[in-house]
C-alpha cells in the first residue's frame, strides 16, 4: 500500500475491511449521528426507514449466537437552527439460535425453537452545534438515552436505559467528507453488584459524493476499558461497514459488514431508504 494511497481514508478503510480479523452489550452498537441533516441549502429534515441480516451475532445474556434480522431500523433528524432532535429505534428483532457458547442468564427464558424475537431499543437525542454556519467544519455535541423497550428474558438485551454524550466533527473538502464521534455512554446491567458499565462509544466515517453513488466506510463500536472482564450485555463491539449511498433527496443506503471483535456479528448487510428536505 503506497502513501498516497494511505492518504485516501475511504481506500484504507476497504483496504482494513479486506484485512482484518475478528478479535476475541447492547446487541448493537450506537449508530452514528445523522450528519446529513447539516448540509444542504435549507435541509432541516433527514428520515430513513430499513433493516438488516447480521450472521453470527452472539445474544450475552440468552448464551447464544446465530442470524439477526431487524426488521424495521428507522431514525429521524429534525434541525430547527444550530439545534437538532433526533430519534431512532428497530421495531422488531428476529434472532435464530445455531449454536450456544455460555449458559443463558437465570432470568433468561427458553428459545421457542430456535428462535427468539423482541423488540429492538429506541433512542432520542438532542445535537446541539458549536461552530457558526459558515464555519469550516461542523463541531456537535451529541447526548441523549437508549430506552428499555426490551424485555430481558428474552435474552436478546438488558431492558436497561443507557445515556450517551458525544463529541463530533465533519469536515469536507471538496467531494471528499471525514467526520467521527466520541465520548462515552454509561450504560445499565443486569448484575447487582455491578450497576453501571462505563464505556467510550466511538464513530469514524469517510465518504466520497462525486456524483449520485457516493461510496461510504464507517467504523462504529464501543469498548468497556476493562481488560480480560466485561459486564455480560455490555461486551466490547466494533464493526466496519463499507457501502455506498445513491441519489440525491431521496435515498438508498447499503452497506456490508464486517465485525472486528467477538460480539459483533461476522458479516451482514444494512439496508435503509430515506428522504432528505
Amino acid at each position: 500500500m503506497t502513501a498516497r494511497t494511505l492518504r485516501h481514508p475511504l481506500v484504507f478503510l476497504v483496504a482494513l475491511l479486506l484485512t482484518a480479523t475478528r478479535a476475541s452489550a447492547q446487541l448493537r452498537p450506537l449508530d452514528p449521528l445523522e450528519w446529513g441533516v447539516w448540509e444542504g441549502s435549507g435541509r432541516t429534515l433527514v428520515a430513513s426507514v430499513g433493516g438488516s441480516v447480521l450472521a453470527d451475532q452472539r445474544a450475552a445474556l440468552a448464551g447464544t449466537e446465530g442470524r439477526l434480522i431487524e426488521v424495521g431500523n428507522w431514525n429521524v433528524a429534525w434541525r430547527t437552527g444550530r439545534v437538532a432532535i433526533e430519534a431512532g429505534g428497530t421495531l422488531q428483532r428476529l434472532f435464530r439460535e445455531d449454536r450456544a457458547f455460555d449458559a443463558p442468564a437465570e432470568y433468561v427464558h427458553p428459545a421457542s425453537g430456535r428462535n427468539r424475537h423482541d423488540s429492538g431499543d429506541y433512542r432520542i437525542a438532542t445535537v446541539l452545534r458549536l461552530t457558526p454556519e459558515r464555519a469550516p467544519a461542523v463541531l456537535a455535541l451529541r447526548f441523549g438515552a437508549r430506552l428499555p423497550t426490551t424485555d430481558n428474558m428474552t435474552g436478546l438485551d438488558r431492558d436497561a436505559t443507557d445515556f450517551f454524550a458525544l463529541l463530533g466533527g465533519r469536515v469536507r473538502r471538496g467531494a471528499l467528507a471525514v467526520s467521527g464521534e466520541s465520548g462515552v455512554s454509561i450504560n445499565g446491567t443486569r448484575d447487582p453488584t455491578f450497576e453501571q458499565s462505563d464505556v467510550w462509544a466511538f464513530d469514524l466515517r469517510t465518504e466520497y459524493a462525486a456524483g449520485r453513488i457516493v461510496p461510504v466506510a464507517e467504523i462504529v463500536g464501543q469498548l468497556d476499558g476493562l481488560p480480560g472482564h466485561s459486564i455480560r450485555g455490555n461486551e466490547d463491539m466494533a464493526e466496519l461497514r463499507v457501502g455506498a449511498r445513491f441519489g440525491g433527496r431521496r435515498f438508498l443506503r447499503v452497506a456490508l459488514v464486517r465485525g472486528l471483535k467477538t460480539y459483533s456479528p461476522s458479516a451482514g448487510v444494512l439496508v435503509a431508504a430515506g428522504i432528505a428536505r
